[in-house]
């Protein structure tokens, strides 16, 4: 079973950047990074098909950007000019067995059946 495990996370000031990285033990489809703030569900930030195809939620468009070593089974997530708001725990998904003809997307949680522990994200202003 792949195993995925987050890091890069921490504590910013309003403006700052920080870098996200999840490395997957195995093969990897469509991999996301999606985050969780207290008292929120959970919401997808930007995800990355296995060919480069890239999606991102309106509220990170222009800051973040998701990209992808498949030589090293590792995701990335640039976040640039980061806002209070973008405070959330941080969560890595992978897709590990072919999705078949259900219905997916690349920001549903349900398209995703592997997922990493998670990496803290804090921006204060």
């Amino acid at each position: 079973q792949v195993q995925l495990v987050e890091s890069g996370g921490g504590s910013v000031q309003a403006g700052g950047s920080l870098r996200l990285s999840c490395v997957a033990s195995g093969y990897t489809y469509t991999m996301g990074w999606f985050r969780q703030a207290r008292g929120k569900g959970r919401e997808g930030v930007a995800a990355i098909g296995n060919a480069g195809t890239t999606r991102y939620a309106d509220s990170v468009k222009c800051r973040f950007t998701v990209s992808r070593d498949n030589t090293k089974n590792t995701l990335y997530l640039q976040m640039n000019s980061l806002k209070p708001e973008d405070t959330a725990m941080y969560y890595c998904a992978a897709e590990t067995s072919l999705r078949g003809s259900r219905s997916w997307s690349f920001l549903w949680t349900s398209t995703y059946n592997t997922w990493g522990q998670g990496t803290q994200v804090t921006v204060s202003s």
